[in-house]
């Protein structure tokens, strides 16, 4: 038996947390309905300052489902939604589960050629998006996938007195508010079961081709629970929707756990660093998990100062390195500490958490602060990515991860899947180690992956876009440090002969046709791009020269390049 199976983070978790869960026996929308059943008149969802009942959620999502259900919506279908922090969300997601279908998330950043991708890949039937966002972005690709209707909506309606449209019967477009004021009688619910696919979530791959993460009901569930018990969540919680809904962590920490306890969520559209004060002060959040940037955002913030924080001790964060510097100011201004957290889209968020009131411990010599101890049911493993053998505790490798927190696989890529999975094991691409005591620390990635503030970028993908440009000839991407993203983004390209472009031209370009946390915030032109006898370019060795040029200049960032 190794070190691994013996578990030695056991020994550390809080008071009266078991080895190892249960199995789950019931889905998240049915532990909702269980939840609408015993507390139907408290809050679900504050948006700003209008409140939604359990029971107006439970019966605008039936409404929802009926109108999905006429327009021919069963079992196993998808429909994507392309929404911001709003009510819609929890709604059309509810009504989605009530037919027996399948979310697909889409980022609401994305542009047209990811979004367009995205669709034709899920095959989704249906789309809930932003009246903005189907005129600006979806509304030119929609025809090329296998959408039959979409439904969009203007979130501002939830705050205004604001007419709303006729129902009708559109065809194709129809507003959702239209749809929430003809109450229709709720379809028959199709029963579904643990392993029905709850939601495919997109994050890229090592194609650069974004893969869909497919989320049982199970997972969902599972992890639900893990939050519920790990931080101890109850309907007096409330949760401070700071994470995107869209993302991996805000489905669970946010919507599922809200649904399982019946615990009330504070909602407000897109981070805003002053309304996210205002309004955690305003309903005493007692209950966040969110990037380490939008935590200094709030410390950047003039507002914190007028703000009372006393109620937010459950503080969390995942997505991006808590750094003892920032982990140790969020202490000081407001009393509460930033627990640790780690998991990714394909262990449904969390694999690994730091327990409540826990300092983590740091490795002496990456001076990394530990992720945090797996979670119950969680087998984990440090493994030689050559030999495929455990390495011994305190050494570096790759780390394993296997439990019913862990996704069925990669939606249309059995070739991805194998390769990912390994007897049940997620391969995660990220260099770890475990210290004698169980604490987990992730040191590095083996990935080219970019991490910006917490968004992963793969950089083929963003080279792929550069190459679109007229006078771009070659593109390489890397990720270079950021005093506020950890990283961002760097483009070297070489240029088509008899051509121009600045750097702040080709900016302009990606920042034009991409999301806005994928282009590249630095350019630089250069004559050629070093690579290997094959013709393969070398990003290690364009690394190493953007990391000289800053040590030579004591900036971070290399001399001569654009701004965005």
């Amino acid at each position: 038996m190794s070190s691994y199976d013996a578990r030695p983070w056991v020994a550390h978790y809080p008071p009266g947390m078991p080895d190892d869960l249960p199995p789950v026996t019931r889905t998240i929308p049915e532990a909702f309905a269980a939840t609408v059943a015993r507390i139907p008149d408290r809050p679900c969802i504050t948006y700003f300052d209008r409140e939604l009942t359990f029971a107006d959620l439970d019966a605008f999502s039936s409404t929802v489902a009926a109108d999905l259900a006429r327009r021919g919506v069963v079992h196993g279908d998808r429909v994507a939604l392309y929404l911001q922090n709003d009510p819609e969300f929890a709604i059309a997601e509810l009504a989605i589960w009530k037919v027996g279908g399948t979310v697909v998330s889409v980022n609401p950043m994305l542009r047209e050629q990811e979004l367009e991708y995205i669709l034709q890949d899920s095959g989704a039937i249906g789309l809930v998006t932003l009246d903005q966002l189907w005129d600006d972005v979806a509304s030119s690709v929609a025809a090329g996938t296998a959408l039959r209707f979409v439904l969009t909506t203007d979130p501002d309606r939830w705050l205004a007195d604001r007419p709303v449209p006729a129902a009708g019967g559109g065809r194709f477009r129809t507003d959702f508010h239209a749809v929430l004021a003809a109450a229709a009688p709720a379809p028959t619910a199709p029963g579904l079961g643990l392993d029905d696919v709850a939601c495919i979530g997109y994050t890229s791959g090592t194609s650069g081709r974004p893969k869909g993460v497919v989320t049982t009901h199970e997972n969902l569930a599972y992890n639900a629970e893990v939050y519920r018990r790990w931080m101890d969540i109850s309907q007096d919680d409330v949760f401070l929707m700071a994470t995107p809904i869209f993302h991996i962590t805000g489905l669970v920490a946010g919507l599922a756990l809200s649904f399982l306890t019946g615990m009330p969520m504070v909602l407000f559209h897109r981070f805003d660093p002053d309304e996210c004060l205002r309004l955690a002060t305003r309903w005493r959040t007692t209950f966040v998990v969110m990037a380490i940037t939008a935590y200094q955002s709030l410390m950047n913030s003039p507002e914190l100062a007028d703000a009372d924080l006393t109620a937010l001790a459950k503080a969390y964060s995942g997505g991006a390195p808590v750094t003892t510097v920032v982990e140790s100011a969020w202490r000081e201004l407001t009393g509460h500490a930033i627990h640790n957290i780690y998991g990714l889209t394909e262990t449904t968020s969390p694999s690994h958490i730091v327990p409540m009131g826990v300092t983590a411990p740091v490795d002496p010599e990456s001076a990394a602060m530990s992720v945090g101890l797996p979670v119950p049911g969680a087998e984990v493993r440090v493994v030689d990515a050559v030999t495929l053998e455990d390495v011994p505790v305190g050494e570096k490798g790759e780390i394993w991860i296997r439990g019913p927190m862990v996704c069925r696989g990669y939606w249309n890529l059995p070739e991805a899947t194998a390769a990912s999975f390994v007897d049940g094991y997620l391969r995660t691409g990220d260099v770890g180690l475990m210290d004698a005591d169980g604490w987990f620390y992730v040191i590095d990635r083996i990935k080219d992956m970019i991490n910006a503030a917490g968004y992963k970028v793969w950089p083929r993908e963003v080279e792929e876009f550069l190459l679109q440009h007229p006078s771009v000839d070659e593109a390489a991407v890397v990720g270079v440090p950021d005093p506020y993203r950890g990283e961002t983004v760097k483009a070297f390209v070489t240029l088509k002969a008899g051509t121009t472009a600045e750097p702040d031209d080709i900016i302009a370009f990606a920042r034009e046709h991409m999301a806005a946390y994928k282009y590249p915030r630095q350019v630089e032109v250069v004559s050629e791009l070093p690579k290997t006898a094959s013709g393969k370019i070398l990003r290690r060795e364009l690394r190493t020269r953007t990391a000289s040029e800053a040590s030579a200049t004591g900036s971070p960032s290399a001399p001569g390049n654009g701004a965005g």
